[in-house]
């Protein structure tokens, strides 16, 4: 199957291993959008995190703003 704007490169082996998109004209999809936000937050997972409260707080410091 053939789509413009999206082409595979194979591997040293031979088989299909990355993805190629043209985002002058994918772009502005939507469901392109939302599988790369899924792809980021399975690399994030198991990261530093912290309560949002401390996180409040700290943004609030950085930025100058007093509560």
């Amino acid at each position: 199957m053939v789509v413009t704007g999206i082409k595979y490169t194979k591997d040293a082996s031979g088989r299909n291993r990355y993805l190629r998109i043209d985002l002058e004209k994918y772009g502005e999809n939507q469901a392109l959008e939302d599988f790369l936000d899924g792809l980021e937050a399975m690399a994030l997972k198991g990261g530093e995190t912290m309560p949002f409260e401390d996180f409040v707080k700290e943004e609030n410091r950085r930025r100058g703003i007093d509560v």
